[in-house]
């Protein structure tokens, strides 16, 4: 199906449209999967502990690229809507271009001090040494792994989600062959999980780039070294800073999560909280995938004034969203066994901790979808700070303020349903926003 920016979307147009990028954000989720996977079963469970301890730095830095490849993206598909799309490529090449020199300086500073940044994490004796050996290869990785993050929302813009979804899919299968060749046969390790995701990242990333630089037909976005301008650069990062935001929030969070469950379980909970996190990546990853969808669309249709549109694409998202949360919470609650043993069946005291928390986090991905989708909305509409607020406050204030108070009221079983009592909060603040906006955009 072709995808254009233009034109009346319903519920089965949007179904359709979303299907590449969701399978491209699902398949991007898998990375950190399959390393779990690999170093779970295969290095044991002080380092999939570690991987998952140092994960949330790496997601840090990376949300850099997500923020000016969101942001930017909506920037461009207003530009598209507004009929200039020699300004549109200029910003595009722009972005990339930031999105480049942002990762590499904070490549480096990222390398230098893995090894306090582990410590101040919480690793412990042998999992410092696992936690910098990983932190520093992703380090070196980081320029592949932010523009993997920051181009991934100009597939649609160009007009192009089918593309998205092929490169992910190859650079997905790299990820799993080189997991397979550095840990089984070359025993690396936790060093060769790290190893095969960021080469596998340089797939993600580069290859479509290379792809930009060609011209393909008059629609098409097309990337060519620009000069920077302050000001769109600016506004890109502030259409993005919701996804930034709620990012860094999100690591943030888990780097409490993981403090918190050091405390009351050690080892053993940061490892059961990483196969919840597993699950959450996939289900996170299609709201994404939607949003990335989505946002575009928005961004369009408010450039060029299409209120009724708008209306039409808030109706049926909402609607769509409710779904799929229903859908992802029941899933989450049937594959709670499953997956457990998958991951962590050679511990039997442990999977069953991990079934347990599985269950009782669950309803959270029923709501979680709607409050990312709201979010999503305002940034289409180059409202940055808005849609920061509820980004911000979903997971920085609400989730962060639930994983210290209530475990204080409720005990351990207070960390796992945490995140639901933060996504009811959240959703309140963001239906409000919605309503209150509604008239300065006809929606």
């Amino acid at each position: 199906m072709e995808y254009r920016l233009d034109g009346h979307y319903g519920y089965w147009r949007l179904i359709r449209s979303s299907l590449p990028l969701i399978g491209m954000m699902v398949l991007i989720s898998l990375y950190s999967i399959v390393d779990g996977l690999f170093v779970s079963n295969l290095v044991g469970t002080t380092a999939f502990a570690s991987l998952n301890l140092v994960w949330p730095a790496i997601g840090l830095v990376g949300a850099l690229g997500l923020m000016v490849g969101t942001g930017g993206a909506a920037l461009v598909s207003k530009t598209l809507g507004e009929g200039d799309r020699t300004r549109a490529n200029r910003y595009f090449s722009m972005f990339i271009e930031m999105i480049l020199l942002l990762s590499v300086l904070m490549a480096i500073p990222l390398y230098i001090w893995m090894e306090p940044l582990s410590i101040m994490l919480g690793a412990e004796g042998t999992m410092v040494e696992e936690c910098v050996g990983y932190g520093r290869i992703c380090a070196l990785g980081m320029p592949a792994f932010m523009l993997q993050m920051g181009i991934q929302p100009f597939f649609m813009v160009a007009e192009k989600p089918h593309m998205g979804t092929v490169v992910s899919l190859v650079s997905g299968l790299v990820n799993i062959g080189l997991d397979a060749l550095f840990i089984i046969v070359l025993d690396w390790g936790l060093d060769g999980a790290a190893a095969g995701s960021m080469l596998a990242c340089c797939v993600g990333g580069f290859a479509p780039l290379i792809y930009f630089m060609r011209r393909h037909g008059d629609r098409g976005l097309l990337f060519s070294p620009a000069r920077f301008a302050f000001r769109p650069i600016m506004q890109a990062c502030s259409n993005g800073i919701s996804e930034f935001v709620g990012s860094i929030s999100f690591n943030v969070v888990s780097i409490c999560y993981n403090l918190q469950l050091m405390s009351f379980y050690g080892e053993d909970g940061v490892a059961a909280y990483s196969v919840i996190l597993y699950l959450g990546y996939i289900f996170v990853a299609t709201y994404t995938g939607y949003n990335m969808t989505v946002t575009p669309l928005v961004a369009f249709n408010y450039g060029a004034e299409q209120k009724g549109e708008l209306r039409s694409l808030l109706r049926r998202s909402l609607l769509l969203m409710m779904s799929l949360g229903v859908v992802l919470m029941c899933t989450a609650e049937l594959l709670a066994g499953p997956v457990a043993r998958l991951f962590l069946g050679y511990d039997p005291d442990l999977t069953a901790l991990t079934i347990h928390a599985t269950r009782v986090y669950s309803p959270c991905f029923l709501l979680s979808g709607l409050t990312l989708f709201a979010s999503a909305w305002f940034t289409g509409l180059n409202n940055g700070p808005v849609s920061a607020a509820v980004s911000f406050s979903r997971t920085f204030v609400f989730e962060l303020g639930c994983v210290f108070l209530l475990p204080a009221l409720f005990g351990a079983d207070g960390i796992w349903f945490s995140a639901c009592v933060a996504e009811v909060l959240a959703l309140s603040l963001a239906f409000v926003l919605l309503r209150r906006f509604r008239s300065r955009y006809g929606y």
